[in-house]
């Protein structure tokens, strides 16, 4: 079976306060009333004809409807998630309005059964956090990028 691999980049910004973090809320139905453990970095999948950073951008872009950061990438490595999908994630300093967020879209069977399909956003919303907060409501897998994140601001 092939390894399923993700990138992204996780956009920081310092404050008063320390770090914040953009994460967005996944779309579709699944996560349409979750709150805890359905935020994330924005992310996506690659395959062999893509490097990590090239999709990490990709994606950023994709999924926010928004330029990737111009700033410099700080290497904060890998984790698996519980579904075995390998991410690999870059912290980028720089700042955007999350109201600016055209996010791309998914099609899916929904309801799932009924043959009708319809489309979602990948991320309904998007918001800056604290890290403690980040932490409060990121995929778990990923808070592992959070803690990555502190050790080098």
């Amino acid at each position: 079976m092939a390894i399923r691999r993700s990138a992204g980049i996780l956009l920081f910004r310092r404050t008063a306060d320390g770090p914040e973090v953009l994460l967005g809320h996944m779309g579709g139905p699944f996560w349409a009333r979750r709150d805890a453990g359905a935020w994330s970095v924005p992310k996506g999948e690659y395959g062999d004809d893509e490097t990590p950073w090239d999709a990490a951008r990709r994606e950023f872009q994709e999924e926010l409807g928004l330029p990737a950061p111009a700033g410099a990438p700080l290497p904060l490595g890998e984790v698996v998630q519980s579904g075995g999908k390998h991410v690999t994630v870059w912290a980028v300093e720089g700042d955007l309005d999350p109201a600016d967020m055209v996010p791309g879209t998914f099609t899916m069977e929904w309801p799932r059964g009924s043959g009708r399909t319809a489309e979602f956003p990948e991320l309904d919303r998007a918001a800056w956090f604290g890290l403690e907060a980040a932490r409060a409501v990121i995929v778990q897998a990923q808070a592992a990028f959070l803690v990555r994140l502190a050790e080098q601001v």
